[in-house]
């Protein structure tokens, strides 16, 4: 076994020294993450086993401090994950802390009530399961109302009574809710919004009366005694028939605007008044009419009316006829007793008469119709005002250039509207508002000229900053062009007297070249010594030089030739 280590160990320290650098470093990482992950894996497998109070983690911080504190108060073991986990020990220990914080009201409200109720427990009595429900009940509840979007905040209270024997002697279901409105909220001064609330807790609530909901806001005002909304009603009522209006009067507005802006162009109608007068008033007709009845109606086709109408039928008719003779007898009363009659019947008694009467009742039809009707917001009365400005022109000269006035401003010409197209306009907007003379409309039309003074101020500014730089242009090109024209001489007379330069020299250098030549050939012929000057020789030997190098190279010095041939 230690020969076995041994070889182990010296193979290992081979491998090791033949190992590049990078290697080495690669098994040493490798080894120490096995490491630390085999020591994970022996204290995961330590650590006892924990049990969930609730199946979601705890979000409200400040719910689990008072959490955190009920506990410690019951000296009960638990612990709080880093994702706000609560746990204990057991399942048993678990079961006490719900049972605790559902007693205490202290059950987060980001997890589910009826949580509480899936988990069976042989201890619990049918009170204990009454109060989990109704806390449960009032849980769900206010998540209902806290999910509306102008509730930030809501706190409900639900009293139920005990059950009696008697139903005359039962108590009824009473609730109590407070809201925090959101900032910007209408829900304080909206009916609507208040009244689904209560809407919302009559529903939830089995027995829930609307007199024994109370639904305040957080300053403790009571939000649902619309008994005393009654002001706000009528605001808001008012508010929204104000809206009605402007919303017709716009819609008018942007009609009749819109086509005299497209006759006469944005600039010459620029506002157009309107005034609409509502009968918001919801009123109920009911009026009967007497109608002629038609016998027989008109014959199609007919050049003239040949139709049967009357004012009535006969419907029913009776007559009865009734005859009289006979002695006029007056009744005296019982005997010995005085009787009881006036003096002109008295007078009249034992008198012999006859009597003839006849009775005549005729029934008539009447053809009747009966109107029920209900009058809606309608429209009164409908005033419009509008002006429209003229045609202002520029007066031109001869040249066609604008008149300037003295005042430096550019002259102009005002044109009114014709009497005749002011009533074609008028026309037009009685046809588009749905002119009615009964009902007192009235339509203005009027050409009064705007007030232009700082509009040409502005176009008198900008013709003339244009023209200015028109001139400003003009001459800037004119000088451009003199200065293009002067340099172009100046470089025509520059390069014939740079040509004529180069002419002079060679001339002169061919005059020297030729001297020195003879001189050296008449100081060879004569076989003596010639004294060259030390300027000389160096330009015999540039020359040589520079006849060699284009003897070697001659493209190059071809190429030297012709740039200078093309400079020149």
């Amino acid at each position: 076994m230690g020969d076995f280590l041994k070889k182990l160990m010296t193979r290992i320290s081979g491998l090791w020294t033949n190992w590049s650098m990078q290697q080495r470093v690669i098994i040493s990482v490798i080894s120490v993450i096995v490491i630390a992950v085999v020591i994970a894996l022996f204290r995961v497998s330590s650590t006892p086993v924990m049990v969930s109070v609730f199946s979601q983690p705890i979000r409200d911080l400040d719910a689990l401090d008072r959490i955190a504190f009920s506990l410690d108060l019951e000296n009960i073991s638990y612990t709080i994950t880093a994702n706000n986990v609560l746990q204990t020990g057991d399942e048993a220990t678990a079961r006490r802390i719900r049972g605790i914080l559902t007693r205490e009201g202290l059950v987060p409200s980001n997890i589910n009530p009826w949580e509480v109720f899936d988990r069976e427990r042989w201890t619990i009595t049918d009170f204990e399961r009454n109060v989990n429900f109704q806390r449960a009940q009032e849980r769900m509840i206010t998540e209902h109302i806290r999910a509306i979007d102008d509730v930030d905040n809501v706190e409900l209270k639900i009293v139920w009574p005990e059950r009696v024997l008697f139903a005359a002697d039962q108590k009824p279901v009473s609730a109590s809710v407070i809201i925090t409105p959101k900032p910007g909220s209408d829900i304080v001064t909206n009916r609507k919004k208040v009244e689904g609330i209560q809407r919302l807790l009559q529903l939830a609530v089995e027995g829930l009366l609307p007199e024994n909901i109370a639904i305040a806001d957080n300053y403790g005002n009571l939000l649902n005694d619309f008994e005393g909304m009654a002001a706000f009603d009528r605001l808001s009522n008012i508010e929204r028939e104000s809206k009605m209006i402007l919303n017709l009067e716009t819609r008018y507005r942007g009609l009749v605007l819109g086509a005299l802006q497209q006759t006469y162009g944005p600039n010459r109608v620029r506002d157009l008044n309107i005034k609409i007068e509502m009968d918001m008033s919801q009123k109920t007709i009911a009026t009967t009419q007497q109608l002629p009845i038609v016998i027989r109606p008109q014959t199609p086709g007919l050049p003239y009316d040949d139709s049967i109408i009357v004012e009535s039928i006969v419907e029913a008719e009776t007559v009865s006829d009734t005859v009289f003779r006979g002695t006029g007898f007056n009744p005296e009363g019982p005997p010995s007793v005085e009787a009881n009659v006036v003096p002109a019947f008295r007078d009249m008694d034992n008198l012999y008469g006859e009597m003839n009467q006849s009775t005549r009742v005729t029934n008539y039809a009447l053809s009747e119709q009966v109107i029920q009707e209900e009058s809606s917001p309608q429209i009164d009365r409908i005033t419009v005002a509008v002006n429209i400005d003229g045609i202002w022109r520029k007066k031109y000269d001869e040249r066609g250039n604008p008149v300037v006035l003295t005042d430096g401003s550019i002259e102009r010409e005002y044109s009114p509207i014709s009497e005749e197209d002011l009533r074609r306009t008028e026309s037009l907007i009685r046809n588009a508002i749905g002119y009615n003379s009964a009902r007192g409309d009235s339509v203005s039309v009027t050409n009064i000229p705007f007030d232009r003074t700082e509009e040409f101020r502005l176009e008198d500014a900008a013709y003339f900053r244009q023209k200015q730089i028109q001139n400003t242009i003009i001459i800037f090109v004119s000088g451009l062009t003199l200065l293009l024209f002067g340099f172009m001489l100046f470089r025509v007379i520059s390069r014939e007297m740079e040509r004529r330069r180069r002419i002079a020299e060679a001339e002169r250098a061919r005059r020297e070249q030729m001297l020195r030549e003879s001189a050296i050939a008449e100081a060879e012929n004569e076989g003596s010594e010639l004294s060259i000057s030390f300027e000389e020789r160096n330009r015999m030997e540039l020359m040589e030089n520079a006849i060699n190098m284009a003897k070697e190279h001659s493209e190059d010095a071809a190429q030297l030739i012709r740039t200078w041939l093309m400079e020149e």
